[in-house]
């Protein structure tokens, strides 16, 4: 559905988008991860149509947005970060004004309304004044007016972004069950952990270059360069933390929560050695897990040294 190749935006000698690929088959959600101005929010305009690439190609179903951007800008809903609406008109006024806007006949704009409405559980707001509703159902009424043509593909910039809890909890059920209608949706953030469990893949940017792409599994599996072991220890606490410092396959130490923590290079053999070493030295030891680096720290590990500008 989406294809970008070898995509360069220049401003001046600045570079915000760096020769940056990337591919959405149909019915995917692809999560858009970076750091604020990592140049999430300039590819998707350029894919919206709404920025000139310096080069590069971008295919929406296999049209290229430069020679038909008519028709491409059929086939996208764009949901940008920062957005305006009319706050003189009622809900029902406001999304009668896009569908116009989109051309849909008079006669079948009250079917879409309605259905779109629904969806994002406005309904019972359709007589409110657009400036009487929360910022979570701006975000949704916004969504709403993105779908108002029935684009295949959906492109949202941080769309759970100055969300409370709850209307993040209620953004994320939108987009699972936009997930279940089949769409192809373009999602960014800057919270790789908000991504993770609806997004069939995710693509990590910084500095605008695409330093990471795939599943969450083949990004952890490929980028994870430690685990963490977690301790218990009845007592001698200061004895088992002096015998891990001897270890070369020990990291950094920890103490939380009454319990040791460290970071750990090594295979099962290598763990297992360790464990047999602190109970061989009369160690009294409770409990003994290990766990996988945190989605966080991969993203830390992949973007540091980046620097923001304004995306």
């Amino acid at each position: 559905m989406l294809k970008i190749t070898n995509l360069v935006k220049r401003y001046g000698k600045f570079t915000a988008v760096d020769n940056l690929c990337m591919e959405i088959d149909e019915g995917h959600i692809f999560g858009f991860v970076g750091a604020n101005g990592a140049g999430k929010t300039t590819t998707m305009k350029i894919v919206a149509g709404l920025l000139q690439p310096t080069s590069g190609e971008v295919l929406v179903g296999g049209i290229d947005i430069l020679s038909e951007p008519r028709t491409v800008k059929r086939k996208i809903g764009y949901m940008p970060d920062f957005f305006g609406v009319y706050d003189d008109l009622k809900v029902d006024e406001y999304m009668d004004f896009y569908a116009g806007i989109y051309g849909i006949p008079y006669r079948e704009r009250r079917a879409i309304t309605d259905q779109l409405l629904e969806l994002v559980d406005l309904s019972h707001k359709r007589d409110f004044y657009v400036d009487s509703l929360s910022r979570g159902m701006k975000q949704r009424l916004c969504l709403a007016r993105s779908l108002i043509h029935n684009p295949s593909l959906l492109i949202l910039d941080e769309p759970a972004s100055g969300l409370d809890p709850r209307a993040r909890v209620e953004m994320k059920c939108i987009l699972k069950e936009l997930r279940n209608m089949k769409k192809t949706i373009l999602i960014s953030s800057h919270i790789l952990s908000e991504l993770s469990e609806m997004c069939t893949s995710i693509g990590i940017i910084s500095q605008g270059k695409m330093v990471a792409c795939g599943t969450v599994d083949e990004i952890m599996d490929k980028l994870s360069h430690s685990s963490r072991i977690k301790i218990k220890v009845r007592d001698r606490m200061e004895d088992a933390i002096r015998l891990l410092q001897e270890q070369p396959s020990i990291g950094k130490i920890d103490i939380a929560d009454s319990a040791i923590e460290a970071s750990f290079k090594g295979d099962d053999q290598v763990l297992a050695e360790i464990l047999k070493r602190l109970v061989t030295q009369g160690i009294p030891v409770v409990s003994f897990t290990e766990t996988g680096e945190s989605l966080e720290s991969v993203f830390m590990h992949l973007t540091e040294g980046s620097e923001e500008y304004d995306d």
